[in-house]
């Protein structure tokens, strides 16, 4: 990329740190911010005030904002600063139907199951160092968070990507979002699941320079 073209800033998901993307910035330069219960174990203030800590951090435009998972809320609330110039949501999941820990559960093992084995103990890495409390917290925060309205008042760029495997972020769920946006694209990874930042770092590294492109 060249200079002038947006930076990079990725946001992790939920309990994971700068770890999750150190394959991805292997390829694509870009910084990371970690904010609380998405990488630092630390009391979890509101969707909002998540969003003010990382527009905080920005010193200078345009940025193209990355968030994964849990972090995507975070995000669509930061779209609206000036200095963003397009944000992607990898696998977003706070479907309205997963709000049932039932639903949850039966989700994610279903999720899980597709993740490759060797990324257990990188995870489990991750979440030991944000802590239970914290990424407890978060979910509770982010949950109930509409993230379709935040995004149908954006006026950037938005790319919705998911792994074709991700029951976390089904299909219907990205359609669903991509059409909220007034500049919504839909990606699909083949065979990926919802860890796409860490299992299909070249795949995301693409779809993050086409997103400064555009």
């Amino acid at each position: 990329m060249t200079d002038s073209w947006p930076r990079v800033v990725l946001i992790p998901g939920l309990g994971l740190d700068s770890r999750s993307s150190a394959a991805l910035r292997d390829r694509l330069a870009g910084d990371v911010v970690l904010l609380p219960g998405l990488g630092l174990a630390q009391p979890v203030p509101s969707v909002e005030a998540l969003a003010a800590r990382l527009l905080a951090v920005l010193d200078r435009g345009p940025v193209v904002l990355v968030g994964h998972s849990q972090s995507c809320q975070v995000v669509a609330v930061a779209a609206v600063d000036p200095r963003v110039a397009g944000i992607v949501l990898l696998g977003p999941t706070t479907d309205p139907r997963m709000r049932s820990p039932l639903v949850l559960t039966w989700r994610w093992l279903r999720t899980a199951v597709r993740e490759p084995l060797w990324q257990v103990p990188l995870v489990l890495g991750q979440w030991w160092r944000t802590g239970p409390r914290a990424m407890r917290a978060v979910w509770r925060r982010t949950a109930p968070d509409r993230i379709d309205e935040r995004l149908a008042v954006l006026t950037v760029p938005v790319t919705v990507v998911r792994g074709t495997l991700d029951r976390l972020c089904p299909q219907d769920w990205a359609t669903r979002l991509t059409a909220a946006a007034p500049g919504g694209r839909l990606v699909e990874i083949p065979g990926a699941a919802h860890m796409t930042v860490q299992t299909h770092p070249a795949a995301v590294a693409a779809v993050l320079r086409e997103a400064c492109g555009r």
